[in-house]
């Protein structure tokens, strides 16, 4: 079995020794190179080509943000951003994540914890499935590495008015599809849009708060039995699924994993579909597994309409693979006609997000 190749960046020794620690007791996996900086790291991935690259995020001479770009620029390889939760760690990560990274991950806390063990299996589970994550090169080292171009889709057909509610599932390389998603949203735009994103726990909240300064809408954790109202962005909170009430309010659900998952796409789309009936959009973008696919039945039985990222900008094309295959899927547009098509569903203005000082 051919061993996955890691390349362990940390400005901290100790955590080095830590993350090395737990990548070398699994069998299936080499530590072949250590950085202290990202500098460091750019240069020992072009000389050691790893397998994947765990990356902290705050570090001297050149952070893990920067050193992200630059080796999706000069040397494309998986990387896993492994850091804190502090709240300028995951802006940072994420924008790392924007640049190609393929996901955020917590460090594994104090080893004399009871947690230590789980959260360290899951650290390497992590590592081995981003391995196996094929990337692309990113050509420049600004913006996102994609442009929204008026769509010139059937899927403006979906611009009839129909559309009531927007609901979004997505895992691996979902942050910047959403990112990209929500920026070219403009500020009139109102309808509702609900968000299930695989992430790693405790990064929800800097997730939504991330995805809020990037776009004229409000983008806030989901509450239970709020409301779903126009112009507002709900994602699920933490181990949480997020369902939607026949009253159209958010319901926040402790009910068992689906498919291994909570959040997961499968009871959003469900309970949409009964709240929204055919003027319910769902989205399955970019993202490792099949999850979402179930709950994609309903949509189509109550008459919404579905639309899959194509595999030509999904980072993981299992997803919305799977609802191709399903023969679930309306329209199978790249990442760009995504954002043209949703952004088109303008309607009647809403009101502009709040900014506090």
């Amino acid at each position: 079995m051919k061993r996955v190749r890691v390349l362990v960046v940390d400005d901290s020794a100790t955590a080095r020794l830590l993350l090395v620690s737990i990548l070398r007791s699994d069998p299936e996996i080499d530590v072949v190179g250590q950085a202290a900086d990202g500098l460091e790291a750019v240069e020992l991935v072009k000389k050691l080509h790893p397998d994947i690259v765990t990356m902290d995020v705050q570090m001297p001479r050149l952070d893990g943000f920067a050193a992200t770009k630059r080796i999706m620029i000069e040397a494309p390889t998986p990387i896993l951003i492994t850091t804190g939760v502090d709240a300028r760690a995951v802006s940072v990560s994420l924008e790392a994540v924007r640049m190609g990274a393929l996901a955020v991950h917590p460090k594994p806390g104090d080893p004399r914890l009871p947690s230590f063990e789980n959260e360290a299996a899951e650290l390497t589970r992590q590592v081995k499935a981003m391995s196996r994550v094929k990337v692309v090169r990113h050509l420049h080292a600004g913006g996102g590495p994609l442009t929204v171009v008026p769509s010139t889709h059937s899927a403006t057909s979906l611009q009839d008015g129909r559309v009531e509610v927007i609901a979004i599932a997505t895992s691996t390389g979902g942050p910047a599809a959403l990112h990209l998603i929500l920026s070219a949203l403009p500020a009139g735009f109102t309808i509702p849009i609900l968000v299930v994103q695989h992430i790693s726990w405790g990064f929800t909240r800097g997730f939504a708060s991330w995805l809020d300064a990037a776009t004229p809408l409000r983008v806030k954790l989901a509450e239970e039995g709020e409301p779903i109202v126009a112009g507002t962005v709900y994602v699920a909170d933490d181990d949480h699924h997020l369902a939607v009430s026949t009253a159209r309010r958010a319901h926040l659900s402790g009910a068992p994993p689906v498919g291994g998952f909570r959040p997961s796409g499968t009871p959003l789309f469900k309970t949409v579909a009964t709240a929204y009936g055919r003027s319910a959009l769902a989205v399955i973008l970019t993202g490792m597994g099949r999850d979402g696919v179930d709950g994609l039945q309903a949509i189509r039985s109550a008459g919404g309409r579905i639309i899959a990222e194509s595999e030509a900008t999904a980072v993981v094309y299992g997803m919305p693979a799977a609802a191709v295959d399903a023969g679930l899927a309306d329209f199978v547009l790249p990442l760009d006609e995504v954002c043209s098509t949703i952004a088109g569903l303008v309607r009647n203005p809403a009101p502009r997000k709040e900014v506090t000082q």
